[in-house]
């Protein structure tokens, strides 16, 4: 069965227009690309679709109330409900550098949940 998608290409700042021509849910021909990107891009998206998840978590003690947290690298897109989820209620104790793992192996994707601000204590003397 022969499927047309259009996809914006995010590979480069181009931003071009792709027309994704896909037959058993494989890309066959990929259309409007500037570049080399355009089709690695289609293909991913279209086969293999990965995000970065972003969120935040409570943080104790902190000067903050929360730390900004992603994960280390893109995980598949089906999994980031279940990224998230796991997310909900956890709570951290400052201090808290940049890089910190937060959760090990999110959603059983193998890639690390991890803060991406530094939060000292509130009380500066720790």
């Amino acid at each position: 069965m022969m499927e047309n998608i259009e996809l914006t290409c995010i590979g480069c700042p181009m931003g071009c227009t792709l027309e994704v021509i896909l037959e058993d849910k494989k890309v066959i021909e990929v259309k409007g690309n500037s570049c080399i990107k355009g089709i690695a891009y289609a293909e991913k998206e279209c086969t293999n679709p990965m995000r970065i998840v972003t969120s935040t978590v409570e943080i104790e003690n902190g000067e903050l109330n929360v730390v900004s947290v992603k994960t280390e690298k893109d995980i598949p897109k089906d999994k980031i409900y279940e990224c998230i989820k796991t997310l909900k209620g956890i709570k951290v104790k400052a201090p808290i550098n940049i890089g910190d793992v937060i959760i090990e192996n999110a959603a059983g994707t193998g890639v690390n949940i991890i803060a991406t601000k530094r939060v000292k204590c509130a009380n500066k003397n720790k």
